[in-house]
């Protein structure tokens, strides 16, 4: 079950951490051995996913748990549309599961390279008014405590677990086996196209009205946005062809914006001008798919990223200062801003907690500066009541983020219950919750 320690780095390549140890267990009863021969010699123990986020989260400064090797029962109950899984499953293996039985997740993110407990432990969202984060699809789950237990909760068992595990941060437990509901498979019509920035503000209550799912990336320096929208349609009667998912997927958004980038970090006065190329290069299209080739797209090149979840109506508010905040820079800034929405939700550590919200994800090219870009606006939405992604970076801590946070309190109280030894914790953690 142990491996030889080896050196750790996230996607980004931003974080880095050597464990005293590697485990791998392959059942459930592994875990909880493994768990209680970290206390037993008193040493602290962290789970890792796939290294998608940005923050030091998954950190293991004592010994590291992979959930790759991970088996539990797959469950596929089609009548109920709910599936039951290991927590170290990808979502890109999920997704591919639930397709061969006629289902779909009913909203996902970017990107499908997350595992389960990655993703619903750190709030991973999409875009859509009508949803909540990916954590909203949870019913029932399993985690080994800090004591050892393996505990099993939903909305009827344990519901205060509940409510405070479908965003836990990895605090609570090791998370082990993960039921979602799902729905009938469904096929999506993407339209994309450029806008200017101040038509789309103006619209947008009606934009997010008027469509399933609704996301723009502003590109600095320009009044230029991509829009992108997704809906439910009955029939994929429109697919992209290959060349053209190639085209704009691979060789434009990944290759050719790679390229651009490294020669905006090498000659930053180039900027302002490669963000407006950029904007006018990805012109209109419209396709149909299955629902997570069209959710999910590739993101090959590299970046670091603050994501603020915010009251959607502050969004112009804060667009307004983000400008500013660009313009000012000592250094340019070399990737768009991303904007999506999500519904309000009843989840303890959601940044979707009690409200719908507007998220805007700032990103900087890697080995460019970025963090003045970050604090200026982390200090704008914090200001206007923003809540920061748990994957992301950000420089809140537990004074700052119980004010955010209605149930706060709450989610303490259960991780004191279920780690009073702090064996999941790392040096993050003891700043984000104290």
């Amino acid at each position: 079950m142990a491996g030889t320690a080896t050196a750790w780095s996230n996607w980004a390549g931003n974080q880095h951490s050597i464990a005293t140890a590697i485990l791998r267990p392959a059942t459930p009863d592994a875990v909880t051995e493994a768990v209680r021969d970290a206390a037993a010699a008193g040493e602290r123990i962290r789970v890792v996913g796939s290294g998608h986020s940005f923050t030091p989260i998954a950190v293991a400064d004592g010994r590291r748990i992979e959930l790759t090797n991970l088996a539990t029962d797959v469950r596929v109950d089609r009548d109920a549309r709910l599936v039951t899984v290991p927590a170290g499953m990808t979502l890109h293996a999920l997704n591919a599961l639930l397709a061969r039985h006629g289902l779909a997740l009913p909203n996902l993110g970017d990107i499908d390279a997350q595992t389960v407990a990655g993703a619903i432990s750190t709030g991973t969202h999409g875009t859509g008014a009508g949803y909540g984060c990916l954590s909203t699809f949870v019913t029932a789950l399993a985690l080994v405590t800090g004591t050892g237990e393996v505990l099993r909760c939903s909305a009827d068992e344990q519901p205060d677990v509940f409510a405070a595990a479908r965003v836990g941060l990895g605090a609570l437990g090791v998370l082990v086996e993960v039921t979602l509901r799902c729905v009938d498979a469904f096929v999506l019509r993407a339209h994309e196209r450029p806008a200017p920035l101040d038509s789309v503000l103006a619209e947008l209550p009606t934009l997010i009205d008027a469509h399933d799912h609704v996301e723009f990336y502003w590109f600095p320096y320009t009044a230029r946005v991509q829009v992108k929208t997704n809906d439910r349609v009955p029939a994929d009667d429109r697919p992209l062809p290959r060349w053209r998912g190639w085209l704009d997927d691979d060789f434009l958004a990944n290759t050719v914006f790679a390229g651009a980038c490294r020669l905006g970090r090498a000659m930053p006065a180039l900027a302002p001008t490669i963000s407006a190329v950029s904007a006018r290069a990805l012109t209109e299209r419209t396709y149909t798919g299955r629902s997570d080739t069209v959710f999910c797209t590739p993101r090959r090149v590299r970046f670091v990223e603050m994501e603020y979840a915010l009251p959607r109506a502050a969004l112009p508010t804060a667009l307004d200062a983000l400008r500013r905040i660009v313009d000012g820079l000592p250094f340019k800034v070399l990737f768009p801003v991303e904007v999506r929405f999500t519904a309000a939700d009843d989840i303890w550590l959601s940044h979707g907690y009690g409200r719908e919200s507007a998220y805007v994800a700032i990103h900087q090219y890697v080995g460019m500066p970025y963090e003045p870009y970050f604090r200026a606006f982390e200090q704008v939405a914090t200001d206007l009541g923003g809540r920061p992604h748990w994957g992301k970076l950000h420089y809140r801590d537990a004074a700052s983020l119980a004010t955010a946070y209605p149930r706060f309190a709450d989610f303490l109280a259960v991780r004191d219950r279920l780690d009073p030894d702090r064996l999941f914790t790392n040096p993050h953690l003891d700043r984000i919750l104290g």
